[in-house]
């Protein structure tokens, strides 16, 4: 495990562009390790999205530590934060966790209102999801843009995708909805009670009042009553 002394995650910049053969040569060797697919983009792909500003990068010194782009899909309905990597020697500190929140980040302030979703095959990025509010769905929650699922034509799995009409795959979907905050927010309308709460306004025909009146009465009568037989 090594040392972070100068690590830094950040937005990527045109300064970065020099990176993305790294990039791409990582997420291979990640896919192949798996044997999951993780999709491989081209030069020009990678590039556009650090010239845009949609790539997180982690950076200790000038050596290349970890990544991820976001992609808007559906006409910007839904942003997909894809890529993640993480080099092997980097693992085991954090990294991956805090490059998918800056690129939650990103998402949120470029997107406010788009659903945020991702397909992982990683137990530990499903953590990470959970973690900022995600939730697992299925494939017919997610976008339905044939170029985002044509992306996955380079994973080594496309054919059980396209054997499953894609409906599944070996991949897990999850997805993020801001209107989750706003109902939140707002609540449902319904304020959860305790028991303590329902006990209290249970009303019985004739009152617990009368009930406890009535059973003191009778133990004071049945007192009299043995006072004067014995």
């Amino acid at each position: 495990m090594k040392e972070l002394k100068n690590l830094k995650v950040l937005v990527a910049g045109e300064e970065h562009i020099k990176y993305v053969d790294v990039i791409n040569d990582a997420i291979d060797i990640a896919s192949k390790q798996r044997g999951t697919g993780i999709a491989r983009r081209t030069h020009e792909y990678l590039a556009s999205k650090i010239e845009e500003g949609k790539a997180i990068i982690a950076l200790d010194g000038k050596t290349f530590a970890g990544f991820c782009y976001i992609e808007t899909w559906g006409n910007k309905g839904f942003v997909a934060n894809s890529g993640l990597i993480v080099v092997p020697e980097y693992r085991g500190h954090g990294l991956a966790k805090e490059i998918k929140q800056k690129a939650f980040q990103l998402s949120r302030e470029k997107y406010p209102e788009a659903k945020i979703f991702g397909l992982t095959t990683g137990l530990a990025v499903m953590k990470i999801n959970h973690e900022l509010g995600y939730k697992p769905v299925t494939f017919s929650e997610l976008t339905d843009d044939s170029q985002f699922w044509n992306g996955c034509k380079s994973c080594v799995n496309y054919d059980i995708l396209e054997r499953m009409d894609r409906t599944k795959c070996l991949c897990t979907g999850m997805l993020f909805d801001p209107a989750w905050e706003d109902v939140q927010k707002a609540g449902n309308g319904i304020r959860k009670r305790s028991l303590m709460d329902v006990v209290k306004n249970l009303k019985p025909k004739n009152g617990f009042g009368s009930h406890k009146h009535e059973f003191i009465k009778k133990n004071k009568n049945l007192k009299s009553d043995g006072a004067s037989l014995q």
